[in-house]
């Protein structure tokens, strides 16, 4: 029934030609959201991501080609999709998605998975700490701000209070004569390096590591992460076979942030690319179940270009995807 359900959406929106309608609730009262794009054009790219592709004189285009062929390549990768998607119960093309959406839009992916490796070894000696303006996170999550995280069931819900904290009380403000940049958490805390700095396959950022280390550790075995060990979240990140691991979690995060909320996201891959992207799923949830009315979630740019080549992504996956 439930599936009956999902096909006459499709069919409504594809008739209405993608105009909004009331979401449909499944058996277990979750708002489904159904599979394909809101939006009939693309939403606009940001004119960052158009800025990063000239400067290094490539295209859209060469980019999503460059990270198509290499999926192509490496059947392994592929396999380990599979085995990771299924671990963390997702359908592998949320996965792909993630991938393809993040070298498209972001960094250009390298020829080979091998050369991640490589990568991954060149961070693993370096001496380096999360802080700013002088202060490790560490320490400033201390701050009586940010007491109320404290009672966070998990690592998703602990860094995604804090990372609210950051806007809410820091980001722009001057507070006790310290004047602090507007600029994100994650951009003032956990880039060491230089701005704008994410790693390996899938790009994936220090603090959004942080987020899903305890899924990782309850489904993979992996050791939780801390900021006090800033070179085994590069590790995690860089190795193409963990980064993997780490996408998943990030997508289930997501799907699961979603369904507290009331909507179940899993079908649509062009939404969960669109939160790989953003970021802050909790956040985003909640001010979506608190709109009035229940809408649908509307995918970005980045999750729009998912959905539109859907059926090509998929064929990266072979039988059985």
């Amino acid at each position: 029934m439930i599936a009956l359900q999902r096909l006459l959406l499709v069919l409504l929106l594809v008739a209405f030609g993608g105009a909004a309608l009331a979401p449909m609730a499944d058996a277990s009262g979750l708002v489904v959201v159904p599979p394909g794009n809101r939006s009939e054009t693309q939403p606009t790219i940001p004119e960052a991501s158009a800025t990063r592709t000239r400067a290094f004189k490539t295209t859209y285009e060469e980019k999503y080609e460059k990270i198509v062929a290499l999926l192509k390549r490496e059947k392994k990768l592929i396999a380990h999709i599979k085995q990771v998607a299924a671990a963390y119960d997702i359908d592998p093309i949320h996965i792909v998605g993630a991938l393809v959406g993040e070298h498209t839009y972001n960094v250009t992916a390298v020829g080979s998975v091998q050369t991640y490796y490589v990568k991954a070894l060149s961070y693993s000696g370096l001496d380096f700490a999360f802080r700013y303006k002088g202060v490790p996170v560490q320490t400033f999550v201390q701050r009586p701000e940010f007491a109320a995280c404290a009672q966070a069931k998990d690592s998703a819900a602990l860094w995604s209070c804090r990372d609210r904290v950051w806007v809410e009380h820091f980001r722009g403000r001057t507070v006790d004569g310290v004047t602090y940049d507007a600029m994100t958490f994650q951009q003032a805390f956990f880039q060491p390096f230089f701005a704008g700095q994410t790693f390996g396959l899938g790009q994936i950022s220090p603090l959004t590591a942080l987020e899903v280390t305890d899924l990782v550790n309850k489904v993979s075995g992996y050791d939780k992460l801390s900021p006090d060990h800033p070179q085994a979240i590069y590790r995690d990140v860089m190795d193409p076979d963990r980064s993997i691991v780490y996408i998943a979690a990030i997508v289930r995060d997501s799907i699961d942030a979603y369904k507290e909320q009331g909507f179940d996201i899993s079908g649509n891959p062009g939404i969960t690319a669109t939160l790989y992207n953003v970021g802050q799923p909790r956040q985003r949830a909640a001010a979506l179940a608190s709109g009035k009315g229940r809408k649908l979630p509307v995918e970005n740019y980045y999750g729009w270009l998912v959905n539109e080549k859907l059926d090509e992504l998929r064929g990266l996956l072979g039988n059985g995807s």
